[in-house]
């Protein structure tokens, strides 16, 4: 049975195909791409498959940011925090953990025992703890991302709480004549602080990294020192359209004992 599970972000569109377990595909569009020249749009919006060149599949499952974008036709929709657990428990092969998720707009993170979750923390109000953060920062500096990302020690100080005040704040630390490093540094470390108090309220000593800021050196580096082990998933951002795929194995292999399994 192949599976096609997808995860609509804010930034990135995210594919995987898995047949019997095992993912055999997989691929990334930009947003923008995906919905101008992958889909029509008619009572719900509708993929060209043909045009993904992703194949034929027996199952067509997706997830992902703002209801209304991921309700596609011949797909069943499931909820976009269930898909990353299962993703990171499929990738893992843990079934403890805390898991956070950093978006291009927004934040999740699940306290999962025994395989599900057990409680969860959201943010999506405001774009200073996100990974279009640092895109914005980045390009402030005129530094590519895996550079910035590189940067650790000796931060400079970047108090403000709102994105927008960040940059203006970050103009102000570049007229002033400080280093690129600690700049680069700074803007990691701020966006450490930010996802600290969100972490604090969960209890564990093993915490899972996913989305695309699991590349950054610098705040995963930050992270262990908080935790014994810091794990960053393999394909950290795949693991929403993973999980979209085991779900629906999940759901074929409970079908065949003859029990029930909700996907959503």
């Amino acid at each position: 049975m192949k599976i096609l599970g997808i995860d609509l972000g804010s930034r990135e569109v995210k594919l995987v195909v898995m047949e019997e377990g095992f993912i055999i595909e997989k691929k990334k569009i930009s947003t923008m791409q995906f919905y101008r020249d992958y889909c029509a749009y008619k009572d719900k919006i509708v993929v060209d498959f043909e045009k993904l060149k992703l194949g034929k599949f027996d199952a067509a499952i997706s997830t992902g940011y703002g209801r209304n974008n991921v309700d596609l036709e011949s797909f069943t929709v499931v909820n976009e925090v269930k898909a990353h657990v299962q993703g990171a428990v499929y990738q893992s092969n843990l079934r403890d953990f805390i898991l956070v998720d950093v978006g291009g707009q927004d934040i999740k993170i699940m306290q999962v025992e025994k395989g599900k979750m057990m409680d969860m923390a959201l943010n999506d109000k405001c774009a200073a703890s996100c990974g279009r953060y640092l895109e914005n920062m980045a390009q402030i500096l005129e530094v590519d991302m895996d550079r910035l990302s590189t940067y650790a020690e000796n931060p400079v100080a970047l108090n403000s709480t709102c994105a927008v005040f960040t940059e203006s704040e970050l103009i102000g630390k570049i007229a002033e004549g400080i280093r690129l490093e600690h700049l680069c540094a700074g803007v990691n470390y701020s966006l450490y602080k930010r996802l600290k108090p969100m972490l604090t309220k969960f209890k564990g000593n093993r915490l899972l990294v996913a989305g695309g800021v699991a590349y950054n050196k610098a705040l995963i580096s930050y992270l262990k020192q908080d935790y014994q082990n810091v794990i960053c998933l393999k394909e950290p951002q795949f693991n929403g359209a993973i999980g979209c795929c085991v779900l629906a194995h999940k759901k074929r292999q409970k079908s065949r004992e003859g029990a029930t399994y909700v996907l959503s």
